[in-house]
């Protein structure tokens, strides 16, 4: 009989075993991980089952969560019964169950698994999402029951598990409202146990260590939302705070309602990584406000398919301005009918038109354009290594931010001391 002494909140966590997915967020000092590595040796102890342990890179195991087990071992008496070998890393059970260790960074190896039964993804979100889909491919048993149990601490909502266990609203899908879990603390829906936990949880940290944790809110709200609260939400400064997206119909009944709209159309080019995107804008002069109502989106496209596909804007004779930097593209389209010219480039201008879009109250954009929202509702900062923000770079490359950047070529939302400039239509 094993005694051992829990934190309250994960007491029917550790024994519940009624959905395939089991899924834990929780700030810092939780004792998340803990109770998964005693909840794993309680059900190897008492079935013979093969469990893997997987993390994004192999070699952080041995100090974490082979570590952790190691440990859990001797604290419970069982290093007599438990074998813990460290090359390779592995727990072997008087039954017959065992623990192995694998990394996604070496994918090759996981293809000589069999028979496991159950994996435990230590900080899944660190774990690319195409390699969650393959370990859900490795998870099989022709008799036993299947689980898995993920962990972490909350990242951005843009982060795949997230999207996965919780809501991706680009596609409009709602698992579970993330503020229902902080709220119930225990959720079971979809074959899915959710379970939300922070340092209050665990009655073995010292004081001092979540008086640490409080002193984050002074000076990283990020760090203290995740660390603290355990929750997710966007991780860095938001390049666009006014960014709201509306119901395409809504959009469109409000571009009708401006008295003098000025509409623009900017382009980006792309190939293999980067994309060809197109934007259709509308801009409420008096009320600084900017509308986003159309975009195109696409790579891998050579320019005559990418014109074919943009017909209508040679029937149109919409004027677009595009990148400057490819004039034998912009060529290209002039001489096959298309209104097109290169929009002015120069040094700081990436910042210049940064500045000028969040000069608008509000930006506007259709749920049509699932593109522009995907890479613009979440989009911050890079921050450089003194850990201040760089104004001109990003976390990742919106190619529709260019785009909108071209469109509004020759356009300025106000002068620097807040009154009206001329506006070029």
């Amino acid at each position: 009989m094993i005694e051992k002494e829990v934190n309250p909140h994960f007491e029917d966590f550790l024994f519940d075993w009624s959905t395939k997915f089991q899924f834990l967020v929780g700030g810092y000092g939780s004792s998340k991980s803990y109770h998964v590595a005693l909840k794993l040796i309680l059900k190897l102890l008492e079935e013979k089952r093969t469990a893997l342990v997987v993390r994004e890179v192999y070699d952080t195991h041995r100090d974490s969560t082979f570590s952790l087990l190691e440990e859990l071992v001797i604290d419970l008496g069982l290093e007599g019964r438990i074998k813990c070998l460290s090359s390779p890393m592995q727990l072997r059970f008087p039954n017959g169950s065992k623990i192995i260790f694998k990394g996604m960074d070496k994918p090759a190896k996981l293809k000589s698994i069999n028979n496991v039964s159950i994996i435990w993804i230590e900080e899944c979100s660190e774990v690319k999402y195409a390699g969650f889909k393959e370990l859900l491919g490795r998870l099989r048993h022709p008799k036993l029951e299947l689980h898995m149990l993920l962990s972490t601490n909350p990242v951005g909502e843009d982060n795949w598990s997230f999207k996965h266990f919780f809501k991706d609203e680009l596609i409009q899908r709602l698992v579970l409202d993330d503020n229902e879990l902080y709220e119930k603390r225990t959720v079971v829906t979809n074959d899915t146990y959710y379970h939300h936990s922070t340092a209050d949880d665990n009655l073995f940290l010292p004081e001092s260590y979540i008086a640490q944790l409080e002193e984050m809110k002074e000076y990283d709200p990020d760090l203290y939302r995740i660390a603290r609260k355990g929750r997710f939400g966007v991780n860095g400064v938001k390049v666009l705070p006014q960014f709201e997206e509306w119901p395409h119909d809504e959009v469109m009944e409000a571009v009708k309602n401006i008295r003098k709209p000025i509409k623009r159309v900017g382009m980006d080019f792309g190939f293999e990584e980067s994309f060809n995107a197109v934007v259709r804008l509308a801009v409420d002069h008096n009320e600084k406000i900017l509308y986003i109502y159309w975009q195109y989106y696409k790579n891998k496209m050579t320019d005559d398919k990418t014109a074919e596909e943009l017909e209508e804007f040679k029937q149109s004779k919409e004027l677009i301005l595009a990148d400057s930097a490819e004039p034998k593209t912009i060529q290209y389209f002039k001489q096959n009918g298309f209104r097109m010219k290169g929009a002015k480039k120069y040094q700081g201008s990436r910042l210049a038109n940064t500045k000028k879009v969040k000069r608008f109250k509000k930006i506007i954009c259709s749920s049509d354009c699932k593109d522009v929202i995907r890479e613009l509702k979440y989009l911050t900062y890079k921050v450089g290594n003194d850990g201040h923000i760089i104004p001109d770079a990003f976390k990742i490359d919106p190619h529709t931010f260019s785009a909108i950047w071209y469109g509004l070529d020759g356009y300025e939302v106000s002068d620097l001391k807040g009154g009206s400039v001329s506006v070029l239509k």
